[in-house]
């Protein structure tokens, strides 16, 4: 049985995953992260924390809030989990260094709405 979803902490734990990942691709490059292993995976597990907080949240949060491709996000997370052998790392990190930073600042702004 799923958990009681709470969209607020969700919405939190993909800010944090996206923070962890914002530090990491300013001070480090692609060939970096795949150079050591639990690096790179350990990138790969924030991506699929923030899927993952949008797979938990409502359905009625999602569709209220649509300024957010969640489906993209969603989808993602299903790859990552159980595509991992299909996992392409230039994709990966172009997820990381322009998606995040544009979902960042509307997550942000999300929580600021449960204020």
């Amino acid at each position: 049985m799923r958990e009681e979803v709470r969209d607020i902490e969700r919405l939190r734990h993909i800010l944090e995953a996206a923070n962890v990942l914002s530090e990491y691709v300013e001070h480090h490059t692609l060939e970096e992260a795949q150079s050591d292993p639990v690096v790179y995976f350990g990138l790969v597990k924030h991506v699929e924390i923030i899927g993952e907080a949008v797979y938990k949240m409502s359905l009625q949060y999602r569709a209220e809030h649509n300024e957010v491709n969640w489906d993209d996000i969603n989808r993602m997370r299903h790859v990552l989990v159980h595509g991992y052998y299909k996992i392409r790392p230039k994709q990966l990190w172009e997820t990381i260094s322009v998606d995040i930073p544009q979902l960042k600042p509307v997550i942000e702004k999300l929580i600021k709405e449960f204020s």
